[in-house]
């Protein structure tokens, strides 16, 4: 059985008469508000994704938690705030994400959260930069219960790794890349499943049969190749590839680049999904990485009440009328994810 099935399986198992009724209202909600042109929203999201930090070790371009750029506090996630909103939205929740921004193994109860929310029967997932996969930390991620965990790799020898990565050890990533494999292996676990993810970038895209290479050698069950996000794309920028498959940006041929999607006036992710931050703000999606857009706060709220707010209606309105008119939807590349 491959890795990719064994996941849907999975993921499959996680299903409850709860969880189908919630998805099926949240689809029909959306696909009504497709064809009426007027906000309709029904059910709890089906996806939701955690911040444990902002904080993270390394100093990556494109990245606000990297260049020490964010306006809003860096943090860690109160495991009460956590848990209490997990309680609240778990009977109808199917994905949880541990990330947005920052490294997750910094917070010291990382793991102790996605074991809670592994009970709940929740799928769940966290990308890293896999520098503190030591060998505790890789046997307790495989015990916690976690369902997926994606690796950045960026590169396979140092010297293009770092360009990325800056401050990044590529020997940590691969020991800790092995370290899981291993727990995994001894504790006879199906879970969770491993994946590179390689985002790809001009000073790493001569790497892309490598990476498949050394994910095979490590035992890596599969490698995602993803496209950048640059924030100021609009006169190029060395990190944009010329391998033109794996760009989100067209060269216009006079100087300027500009996002190959068309922004289409709806979006899927404001009815299934959204982002909590780890101070307890809920936003709309991974785009808003400076919580510009806070459609509530989870310290002075329920979920349920700020999902089905004014706030939330009026945006998921505002999206409706035109999302060129959203500043933050403007460089959005939903759906440019190239799978390897």
């Amino acid at each position: 059985m491959t890795s990719t099935l064994r996941d849907a399986l999975s993921f499959l198992r996680k299903a409850t008469p709860l969880r189908l009724l919630n998805g099926a209202q949240v689809v029909g909600s959306y696909l009504l508000s497709k064809l009426s042109g007027r906000a309709h929203h029904a059910g709890l999201p089906v996806a939701l994704a955690f911040e444990p930090t902002t904080s993270c070790n390394l100093r990556c371009p494109e990245c606000p938690s990297g260049l020490r750029s964010f306006t809003r506090p860096t943090g860690m996630l109160p495991a009460d705030l956590f848990k209490k909103t997990i309680d609240e939205v778990a009977s109808r929740l199917w994905y949880l994400i541990f990330y947005f921004q920052g490294e997750p193994y910094l917070h010291p109860e990382f793991l102790d959260l996605v074991q809670y929310a592994s009970q709940k029967g929740l799928y769940t997932a966290t990308s890293t930069n896999a520098h503190y996969l030591n060998e505790q930390n890789a046997r307790r991620t495989v015990e916690s219960g976690l369902d997926r965990l994606i690796i950045s790799l960026d590169g396979t020898t140092q010297e293009v790794y770092q360009q990325y990565r800056v401050g990044g050890k590529l020997e940590k990533v691969l020991q800790g890349t092995h370290n899981v494999v291993k727990w995994r292996r001894e504790l006879n676990s199906r879970t969770p499943r491993i994946i590179f993810q390689f985002l790809v970038v001009r000073p790493n895209e001569h790497q892309i049969e490598d990476a498949k290479q050394l994910a095979e050698a490590l035992g890596v069950d599969d490698v995602w190749f993803k496209t950048a996000q640059i924030y100021d794309h609009q006169h190029g920028s060395p990190l944009i590839p010329t391998i033109d498959y794996y760009s989100r940006y067209q060269n216009q041929g006079d100087g300027t680049w500009r996002l190959k999607n068309r922004l289409l006036s709806h979006c899927w992710k404001m009815w299934h999904a959204c982002v909590v931050t780890w101070d307890g703000l809920v936003v709309p999606c991974c785009f808003d990485k400076d919580a510009e857009y806070r459609l509530g706060d989870l310290k002075t709220q329920t979920f349920t009440q700020l999902w089905q707010g004014r706030k939330y209606r009026d945006f998921r309105a505002s999206l409706l009328k035109g999302r060129d008119q959203i500043e933050m939807c403007r460089n959005c590349s939903e759906g440019t994810k190239v799978w390897g």
